[in-house]
């Protein structure tokens, strides 16, 4: 019999009182897309809080430790008639990280992002302390700090987040438009109806979808994009598509949206032979990319073609009302395709780090890859443009990956004065990295 909680947490709280130097966290596996620094740290082994410790349907809550999966806790949550309020994308993406991050799918437009689902936050400060955060208890201010904190003032041991009634199919529908003001009006509309489920696709300027899900009891049929079959291809032939309700929320995660071509997982001998049904995940991909980012490999060929190359790795929130300003300017300057479209309503702006206009719409642009030129341009030249860009419109940008705003300016954008105050009271001597030094340093 494995350990209990409170075990799990003294070890924890000896290890970080023993601490020499800073610390990092040592988990099985990160959703973060920037390289790191590699520096000496004490790392807390947390991977063994991984327990779902109670799924309570008739209050809708689901109690949890901090390092489940979320395949993990949906499994276990839909075998309960329920499932988490917003699933993300990836099968293996944490509790904790969904929430200290920013995470997202496509209930978000009813629920908001996930860290607005929570209704209790265990966190091991940086002090060595676990304290048990609410909105409405002595912790109030760490509840509304703690998203979009990276780690950095803490690490959440076990939340409470909402649970919402599922039934056992989604049905799909893909409806097509030619153009963003008609795209981005429709999307707009449909947020005030009673659907469970929004997202979007963009495949060209005169090519874009919104797929729309309703939960629903029975399905004529099922498709499955678990090995042979792509998601995202589907959404471009076919105009309504039902799926069960977990393949509904892993759709994305086999082919990493549609990222799985550049690791030639999508031609179909590879798919069968090569990868197989059990390596087409987000985890696969991940070690792939770590491994290429590492050695360099593409970096030398395209080289060797002549090519200068940036990744472009975002997700960023946009104000309904600028969204087909913003597609514009992408189209126009960085021209990655596909981009993901999700629609978030935030519900509270009290979230001191990830501040957003309660009651508000937004959009997040999700977009993925390498922008290729025959010319030269400076380091992270596109992925400055895209930030300048959020900014003039009123958006703000997710921090899991590259970033290049000047300190000043980050501190501006993120609330630098309550996270100073945080820090003060949660770290005080800085066992943690500080939110810039992390996300935009990437120390």
């Amino acid at each position: 019999m494995g350990a209990s909680h409170a075990q799990k947490v003294e070890r924890l709280r000896a290890l970080l009182a023993a601490r020499q130097g800073p610390v990092g966290l040592a988990k099985r596996t990160s959703n973060l897309f920037r390289d790191r620094r590699e520096e000496a740290k004490q790392r807390l082994d947390v991977r063994d809080f991984d327990t779902v410790l109670q799924i309570d349907p008739a209050a809708g809550l689901i109690d949890a430790e901090g390092m489940v999966t979320y395949e993990r806790l949906a499994d276990m949550a839909l075998a309960c008639g329920v499932m988490p309020a917003v699933v993300p994308q990836l099968k293996s993406i944490t509790l904790g990280g969904a929430v200290a991050g920013v995470a997202i799918e496509s209930s978000a437009f009813r629920y908001g992002l996930v860290h607005e689902t929570v209704e209790e936050l265990e966190v091991l400060t940086g002090d060595g302390r676990v304290v048990v955060a609410r909105r409405d208890n002595e912790h109030q201010e760490l509840f509304y700090g703690f998203p979009n904190s990276y780690g950095t003032l803490g690490y959440a041991l076990r939340l409470k987040v909402r649970a919402v009634p599922v039934k056992r199919y989604v049905r799909l529908e893909h409806r097509r438009f030619s153009g963003a003001d008609a795209f981005f009006g429709e999307l707009g509309a449909l947020c005030h109806s009673d659907l469970d489920f929004i997202d979007g696709t963009v495949f060209a300027r005169d090519e874009m979808y919104l797929t729309v899900g309703r939960f629903v009891d029975q399905a004529p049929y099922t498709s499955d994009y678990s090995f042979e079959h792509i998601y995202y291809r589907s959404i471009r032939s076919r105009s309504e598509d039902y799926l069960a309700v977990r393949d509904y929320l892993w759709r994305w995660d086999t082919d990493w949206f549609w990222c799985s071509k550049n690791v030639g997982a999508q031609n179909p001998l590879l798919r069968r032979f090569a990868f197989g049904r059990s390596r087409l995940n987000s985890v696969t991909y991940t070690k792939i990319m770590r491994w290429n980012a590492r050695w360099g490999f593409t970096r030398v060929f395209n080289r060797l073609l002549g090519l200068h190359t940036e990744s472009v790795i975002q997700d960023v929130d946009i104000p309904l009302a600028r969204c087909a300003e913003f597609l514009d300017f992408f189209l126009r300057e960085i021209g990655i395709l596909p981009i993901w479209i999700c629609p978030i309503r935030a519900h509270s702006g009290d979230f001191l780090l990830y501040p957003l206009e309660p009651g508000q719409l937004y959009v997040n642009f999700g977009f993925w890859d390498v922008v290729k030129r025959r010319r030269p341009f400076p380091p992270g030249y596109h992925n400055r443009l895209v930030e300048d860009k959020v900014q003039a419109l009123g958006g703000i940008k997710s921090l899991y990956s590259e970033s290049y705003f000047a300190e000043d300016e980050f501190w501006r954008i993120y609330n630098g004065e309550a996270y100073r105050r945080l820090k003060a009271r949660y770290d005080p001597d800085g066992a943690f990295p500080d939110l810039y030094q992390k996300c935009v340093l990437r120390c």
